[in-house]
């Protein structure tokens, strides 16, 4: 029950999200993007270097997509380091087709300077995208990553910790909410990407 309605509201969202596409190449690059595609969300994104981009810009390989805030002492840490220790396991061919995507809850805080810094102390090497956006933008990426947050009174946030894989066109094919440890779900979702 409860995920064929996370389903319909993430259906609702892309609905939603294509309706906002800008017209001409945008529009093009999107239609021919499955209708289940994270990519046809009209998300304008930040990155740790200052670089504006498009979330769309990342279709065309595999990417890990999370989300995280960099005050946080206790889950995101362990978010960073589960997606370490999956790149780490899998196979060097396959794991040079990665791609990660972390998207901060917290943009008024995450600026780009606090995003390179933790870009810099998680390890976090050209593969990974650290990210920012507005308030509705981050809120609209949550909906279609199905990743629950709020804020709480001391500025700290609430969050579940989901680690999306989406496929080359922005499609979410496996997920995982187990930390600490490789998920098998995960590394196999990638294993088949790569033998397609």
């Amino acid at each position: 029950m409860t995920h064929s309605i996370e389903l319909r509201r993430r259906e609702l969202m892309l609905s939603l999200a294509a309706l906002a596409i800008v017209p001409g190449l945008a529009r093009a690059a999107v239609t021919a993007l499955p209708g289940e595609s994270i990519y046809r969300l009209d998300a304008k994104l930040q990155d740790q270097d200052g670089r504006s981009l498009a979330l769309s810009s990342m279709q065309g390989t595999p990417v890990l997509a999370s989300m995280f805030y960099s005050s946080c002492q206790m889950v995101c840490p362990m978010i960073f380091e589960t997606i370490h220790m999956t790149l780490r396991a899998l196979p060097p061919a396959q794991r040079s087709a990665v791609r990660v995507l972390m998207v901060s809850f917290d943009p008024a805080r995450d600026t780009v300077a606090v995003l390179k810094q933790t870009a810099q102390s998680r390890n976090c090497d050209s593969q990974w995208v650290l990210a920012r956006a507005d308030e509705g933008t981050t809120r609209k990426i949550a909906a279609v990553l199905g990743i629950q947050y709020r804020r709480l009174s001391d500025g700290e946030y609430n969050h579940s910790a989901v680690i999306n894989v989406l496929d080359p066109t922005g499609r979410i094919v496996a997920k995982t909410g187990k930390l600490g440890s490789t998920d098998h779900v995960v590394s196999a979702a990638i294993a088949k990407m790569s033998r397609s």
